[in-house]
């Protein structure tokens, strides 16, 4: 007996945010292990900006997509999609195994595997971006909140999994009447950073027996079913030859269908004008340049002055942010331009405040007080909160260019992540403008 209509809905949504969930979880969880990997491996501390670089490298899967879709067009995501998948799960599961490896380059120890492993989930990690969200044209705008919520989940779950593990959990000593401060007291984490791979490799997994499951939920059977939840589960064949697509659309609103159409996928919203178009990639643009280039350069500058509690609230709360403003974007959806770009301005204050804080470090204003962290950790929320709506909404109202739209803010996004980074590289990396200061030493005291 086929599902009811309202499960079936409610299903593909459960599977869509899954699916989005495996977008940048390894890149995400490489990022909040940092604290325990760098204490064995060569690097060190410089590992972040390796990191950064390979991030950066990890770019070269947009031309790899592209190659693709010059090679085999017409068809679809499905085996892009599913070979970003297995590199995913491959890259992660090896990095549980190998994380640890060291061999000798140029006379000099280095982590060859952690950083290869490392290149080939960016790899994969930014060929998510346009290969994804096309996919996704082939749903109504509702299923791209809910894809954006599981993308949220992929920053929130590896932070709350690194918190569990006890990530940077340490004591200062009491401090001596004379002499020298004792070096502050680090706690062993409660499991090693092979488990924690092999937890995000679960994760991963999940995600892509989720994507599996949306493509049996979403078949293109020859017979016409004649159910249509609401607005209807449009889906255009996804994942199978394009050409094959326009001929069967099973979860389309029968009417649709009759009439042989292929309407405006929200019917709420206005018609995509090129202006109205190239705005909205531009907002993408730049808020994905602030969230995941620039903002996350300073995190740790403008947070860790007002000490590790401040730090790790502004991380979590600020991760759990984007599936909330998800939520807010699937009842409430903003669909001006001006109120869009009005969002962008008050999120740009709270970042300029955070930037602010960041270079004035490590002795920012409010440092050692409750108000201060209370405003830092406040700022984060409502500056990655506010971002985070701001893209959701854009790319719901992109969706009413069908799957060209798509893969345009899918470009839009990867490359203003892009950009941000490479801004913020000479700054952090090699000009050294961020100071930060020394756990359980007051730097700003008499």
């Amino acid at each position: 007996m086929a599902a009811a209509p309202l499960g079936r809905v409610v299903l593909t949504h459960l599977l869509v945010a899954l699916f989005g969930m495996g977008s940048w979880a390894a890149v995400n969880g490489i990022w909040v292990e940092l604290p325990v990997v760098v204490k064995d491996l060569p690097e060190g501390w410089s590992l972040p900006s390796y990191l950064s670089v390979l991030v950066a490298l990890g770019n070269l899967g947009l031309l790899l997509v592209t190659l693709w879709r010059r090679l085999a067009p017409g068809k679809g995501e499905r085996i892009p999609i599913q070979v970003v998948q297995a590199l995913s799960v491959v890259g992660t599961a090896l990095l549980a195994l190998l994380w640890h490896q060291v061999a000798t380059v140029a006379g000099q120890h280095h982590s060859v595997a952690f950083l290869t492993l490392a290149l080939v989930l960016a790899l994969a990690c930014c060929a998510s971006n346009v290969t994804f969200l096309p996919f996704l044209s082939h749903l109504p705008p509702a299923f791209l909140r809910s894809f954006f919520l599981g993308q949220g989940l992929s920053a929130l779950l590896p932070c709350v999994l690194a918190l569990v593990q006890g990530v940077g959990r340490l004591e200062c000593a009491p401090a001596p009447t004379n002499g020298t401060p004792e070096s502050p007291h680090n706690f062993p984490e409660r499991f090693p950073a092979s488990t924690f791979f092999w937890a995000l490799t679960a994760l991963l997994v999940t995600s892509a027996a989720a994507f599996q499951g949306l493509l049996l939920l979403l078949p293109s059977p020859p017979s016409r079913p004649t159910w249509g939840p609401g607005p209807g589960l449009r889906a255009g064949a996804p994942g199978v030859e394009e050409e094959e697509g326009e001929a069967a659309l099973p979860l389309q609103e029968p009417a649709v269908r009759a009439a042989g159409t292929m309407p405006n996928t929200d019917p709420e919203s206005p018609r995509l004008l090129p202006a109205r178009s190239a705005c909205l990639l531009g907002l993408l643009a730049v808020t994905n340049a602030l969230t995941n280039g620039v903002l996350p350069a300073v995190q740790s500058f403008s947070c860790l002055p007002y000490g590790r509690l401040a730090y790790h609230l502004a991380v979590v709360l600020g991760s759990a942010a984007n599936p909330l403003a998800c939520f807010l974007a699937m009842g409430v959806l903003c669909r001006s331009l001006a109120g869009l770009g009005a969002l962008s301005v008050l999120g740009v204050l709270f970042g300029a405040y955070l930037m602010a804080l960041a270079v004035l470090s490590p002795c920012p204003p409010l440092v050692g007080t409750t108000a201060g962290t209370v405003l830092v950790v406040l700022s984060w929320v409502l500056c990655l909160g506010l971002f985070s709506y701001v893209k959701v909404a854009a790319s719901s109202l992109l969706h009413g260019g069908g799957r060209p739209a798509l893969l345009a803010a899918g470009v839009a996004i990867q490359v203003g992540s892009l950009l941000g980074a490479v801004a913020m590289f000479p700054p952090t990396s090699v000009y050294h403008v961020f100071r930060s200061g020394k756990d359980c030493v007051d730097p700003c005291g008499p």
